[in-house]
């Protein structure tokens, strides 16, 4: 079977003055030595045996025997959460065995203005151990369990800690149990259709410079995204704008060529001064959008985006969430105007997020509300997927656990 190319194993000892924790670089280290076969698992075919009978299950079922490898529409959000602690070498790792052709890591900071990997710069309460730790007194809000009804409440930023306190924490499922009077009952949230069973040991958390190490090592190129920070900017002399530029930099240190990386940013400003003052990354800069109270993806008078504009302004790729894309017609689902719109406008769409909201049984949830209607069992998964790429045109999709959509790209030729 097609193989992930593993570079040497040198690449990854100390260099330019920066240093590796020994969980770090073990945890890197520990699948090097063999490169990985692209391993779906049975999760994509269990999906389409449980599809209804038609012309697009039959077309998936004859690409069961076929050797699959890494696509670019398959990308890892935050590497492979739905089993894994996200953003930690072991999430990635695991979303690059199962043919995720890029991977995301989300850029914050900490207290010291170093870069690291985290969905938020204020979710380490729900996504590592800082809480069972002493770095929990430090927090922006420590620890308070709950009491009657009040609920449990804690509030914990990169930014309140260093870079050598971050490397102490370890990855947990993102999760917490409101109704929890002690710590141990807060960190206990994982949503039974998730599992903690990758998380019992601990996930190894990543600065973003060892995030490109480790994702270049895989094969796989690279989506951060310049998250909005929590603490009011400047922070100690550091500008958006020096924010922006720092994520940049780390991938020119690393010899990365920008048409392996797709900067995302929420705020349009950031993509703005990438295609201003960094114009080869601007070239592939990411603007997010997501859906919002009021927005209705069939009528125009709702939508936020100008996107004749943002063409004008140098933006080549929009990604917005799935409900922006697809819609209900005639009881069946299907592309919605908002997502014809933007591709008539000359716009490239990445998509977020595949398999983050659990079963579908019962609609889907956030994600899939404009198609509520539509949606009733996991299976459809598959049904959105094909609107998406052969009706939208998306050029990408980000998934939770990426063999679904590699599955696809495989068997459609789909791909950036």
């Amino acid at each position: 079977m097609p193989k992930i190319v593993q570079c040497p194993v040198m690449q990854f000892l100390p260099c330019e003055g920066r240093t590796l924790t020994l969980a770090l670089a073990s945890a890197m280290l520990a699948g090097a030595a063999i490169a990985a076969p692209i391993e779906l698992g049975p999760r994509p075919y269990y999906l389409i045996d449980r599809m209804e009978e038609g012309a697009l299950k039959d077309k998936l079922m004859a690409c069961q025997d076929m050797d699959m490898t890494a696509q670019k529409f398959s990308i890892g959000h935050r590497g492979a959460p739905l089993m894994f602690p996200e953003h930690t070498v072991e999430s990635n790792r695991a979303a690059a065995r199962m043919g995720a052709g890029i991977l995301e890591c989300d850029v914050t900071f900490t207290a010291d203005k170093e870069l690291v990997c985290r969905h938020a710069q204020n979710d380490l309460h729900t996504t590592t151990d800082i809480l069972a730790t002493d770095l929990g007194a430090k927090c922006t809000t420590p620890f308070a369990g709950a009491d009657g009804d009040t609920p449990a409440a804690a509030e914990c930023r990169t930014s309140d800690i260093t870079l050598a306190e971050f490397r102490t924490l370890t990855g947990k499922m993102d999760a917490a149990n409101p109704a929890g009077e002690t710590v141990e009952a807060y960190m206990d949230g994982t949503a039974g259709w998730r599992t903690d069973l990758y998380a019992a040991m601990g996930g190894t958390l990543m600065t973003h410079a060892e995030s490109i190490a480790l994702f270049d090592e895989l094969g796989a190129d690279f989506t951060p995204e310049l998250k909005s920070p929590s603490v009011e900017m400047p922070f100690d002399g550091f500008t958006q704008a020096d924010y922006a530029q720092k994520m940049i930099d780390e991938y020119k240190d690393a010899g990365i060529a920008p048409n392996r990386v797709w900067s995302q940013s929420f705020n349009l400003e950031d993509v703005l001064y990438w295609i201003e003052n960094e114009p080869e990354f601007g070239e592939q800069a990411v603007y997010l959008v997501e859906w919002s109270e009021g927005f209705d993806e069939q009528n125009a008078e709702t939508w936020n985006e100008d996107f004749a504009a943002l063409v004008d302004q140098g933006v080549n790729y929009l990604a917005p969430s799935i409900n922006m894309l697809v819609t209900v017609k005639d009881g069946e689902i299907a592309a919605s105007e908002y997502a014809l719109a933007a591709k008539d406008a000359g716009l490239n769409l990445i998509t977020w997020t595949l398999e983050r909201s659990g079963p579908l049984t019962t609609g889907g949830g956030w994600y899939y509300q404009s198609v509520a209607e539509a949606v009733d069992n996991d299976a459809d998964y598959f049904t959105v997927l094909d609107v998406l790429a052969q009706d939208v045109g998306v050029d990408g999709v980000f998934s939770d656990w990426p063999a679904t959509v590699t599955y696809y790209a495989n068997c459609m030729a789909q791909g950036m």
